[in-house]
């Protein structure tokens, strides 16, 4: 059994023997911590543990001298972990050593939070230079001027929000890189689909997940606010459209449209959906995002994987796991 001295990433630490019990060490950054009761009725800690190349989960039992330093914790706290390699149902789950937290005061002024905090890997200036030209590309000029206002209202917190709490693109700038992505697919299909109204469509798909701006919360760790929670992104997006087309003076047929974009985008009432899309311009936003959700799920696995395994673990989102190895050409 070898020990590791030297901090490991996390892709790094899933790299290792899975048979050789290895000891690691890993500075982290804690995303969830849930408390679930096991059969016998005892509690543990599920605690979802990440930095910038991925993630995995440990869990806790009530019976582990960690247990109660977890407990106290919030999420969002940065830790310095030791661990042994183990696996759980084919799944990277390290049996806890030894764990404490790495204060404020620590991080201030370090590179620490760098290595923690997973970003877009596509350059965040450069997409929204792309962001602005789409809008630009909106030859209606009431359609512009109404995202142009939404954009106005919200700032620069979308440049930096997260896609999701987990699910796809959930991470610093993933909002900006899947709308952008987006609006290359919107802008690529349009010309096959000439029932769909282009100007209509892409201002959707700008203006499409901006509730998420108001959703999220939170710089190191991601959650839902208050509004989120009580109203979520579909409904904080559709008031923002509303605000931004009356005060553009977009007319009240156009407005309507846009609105229901923004309300059936999710694709089903059971994903979140305010209404089904019933107009060709949300059938074509709805499917689009679906498919960049999707894509960018895919994209996520394989950047993480460490080249040593065949299959990804199963995604909930994509219902399957993902065979990692390209194709033999």
């Amino acid at each position: 059994m070898a020990e590791i001295s030297t901090p490991l990433t996390v892709q790094a630490a899933k790299a290792l023997d899975r048979a050789g019990g290895d000891i690691f060490s890993s500075i982290l950054l804690i995303k969830r911590i849930a408390e679930r009761p096991t059969k016998t009725g005892n509690p543990f800690l599920a605690v979802e543990l990440a930095d910038k190349t991925g993630s995995f989960t440990c869990n806790c039992f009530s019976d582990n001298p960690a247990f109660e330093f977890f407990k106290g914790l919030k999420e969002g706290a940065v830790i310095r972990l030791e661990a042994k390699v183990d696996y759980y149902q084919s799944r990277f789950s390290p049996r806890l050593l030894r764990a404490e937290e790495i204060s404020a005061e620590q991080l201030a002024g370090s590179a620490l939070l760098a290595n923690l905090i997973e970003t877009s890997p596509e350059d965040p200036g450069a997409l929204w230079t792309e962001f602005l030209d789409h809008v630009a590309a909106i030859r209606h000029a009431e359609l512009r001027a109404t995202v142009q206002a939404v954009f106005e209202e919200i700032g620069d917190t979308f440049r930096t929000t997260p896609a999701a709490v987990a699910m796809h693109h959930a991470y610093r700038h993933g909002l900006l890189e899947h709308t952008c992505h987006m609006a290359r697919a919107a802008r690529a299909l349009l010309p096959i689909y000439p029932e769909v109204n282009a100007d209509l469509a892409l201002a959707g798909v700008l203006v499409h997940d901006t509730g998420k701006v108001i959703e999220y919360q939170g710089s190191l760790s991601t959650s839902r606010s208050r509004k989120g929670i009580l109203q979520g992104h579909v409904v904080l997006g559709y008031q923002l459209v509303r605000k931004a087309g009356l005060k553009a003076k977009l007319n009240a047929d156009l407005l309507e449209r846009l609105e229901h974009i923004v309300l059936s985008h999710q694709g089903e009432l059971e994903w979140g959906a305010a209404v089904i899309a019933a107009t060709p311009e949300a059938v074509f936003v709805a499917k689009i995002d679906d498919l960049d959700a999707k894509m960018g799920m895919v994209q996520r696995l394989l950047r993480q994987s460490t080249g040593n395994e065949e299959f990804s673990d199963k995604h909930p989102g994509l219902n399957a796991q993902l065979l990692l190895r390209p194709p033999a050409l």
